[in-house]
């Protein structure tokens, strides 16, 4: 990585299970998806419940402050949990769907698909959040979202700064051709990942890219380093480390992956 260019040189990502990593970037501090809560079962509507089977590597209160939360959806409890609500009071900037800008509250703001915010750096200049589609499901928006609601991804760029790309909870390739065609190649790629599925849920087909298209989609990104997230910690991923090691091996990307740190 030494002979990188300094604009491509990796950043440490915490991870923390589930969706939730912290980065810093352009001098920002950067949550994507907040979940905190024990494990347990939770609801998510009609009755089912989604079940948390391991602790969050951290709590809150262990984060230091945070600029900015990066907030692919706000409707599901693996993505935003009671105490991940209650941290979003501490934050300046919240950025998520049109929908979750409208139920957060003034400091959050919806993005819709290629739409950014120019965000002031500490040490001058700007970083530029661009909100990119995520489909969390099989087939086209619009038959999707009425059944597991809308999804935001994003690109975050800047002057002498790596590109990163953070997809959420996305299920489709189509869509990551449409981000790489503008903003490939990626540097670092938080890719959401776990192949979930449900049976009651679209004949059980995937909701949220499995460890193959994971490595697919680091392809068609060009990403020279991928931090998978959001393949453990819940009982409705049926796909984890050994299956994304075992994918991104058989492509030919084992040493694009980055676990992050635990600590």
């Amino acid at each position: 990585m030494s002979s990188l260019p300094a604009a491509t040189n990796p950043f440490p990502v915490r991870v923390f299970g589930g969706p939730t990593a912290l980065f810093e970037y352009g001098g920002l501090r950067f949550l994507t998806d907040p979940t905190f809560d024990s494990p347990g079962d939770y609801p998510r509507g009609n009755g089912r419940f989604l079940t948390k089977t391991a602790a969050s590597g951290a709590a809150p209160t262990d984060l230091g402050p945070i600029d900015v939360v990066l907030l692919s959806h706000d409707e599901h409890p693996d993505n935003l949990d009671t105490s991940g609500r209650a941290l979003l009071a501490d934050v300046p900037l919240i950025l998520t769907t049109p929908g979750g800008g409208q139920r957060l509250g003034e400091r959050a703001k919806g993005l819709a698909d290629w739409e950014s915010v120019e965000l002031n750096r500490p040490d001058g200049g700007t970083v530029t959040v661009t909100g990119v589609p995520a489909v969390h499901g099989p087939g086209p928006r619009e038959k999707v979202e009425p059944v597991t609601g809308q999804v935001v991804g994003f690109i975050l760029a800047g002057q002498g700064l790596p590109t990163v790309y953070v997809s959420g909870d996305n299920a489709s390739l189509d869509v990551v051709k449409e981000i790489a065609e503008r903003f490939a190649p990626i540097d670092t790629a938080l890719l959401f990942a776990g192949a979930p599925r449900f049976p009651e849920l679209f004949d059980n087909q995937l909701i949220v890219l499995d460890s193959a298209q994971a490595a697919e989609a680091a392809e068609l990104l060009a990403a020279r380093r991928v931090v998978p997230v959001h393949y453990d910690s819940w009982a409705h991923f049926t796909e984890g480390r050994e299956e994304l090691v075992a994918a991104f091996t058989a492509a030919g990307l084992a040493d694009h992956l980055d676990w992050g740190r635990r600590d």
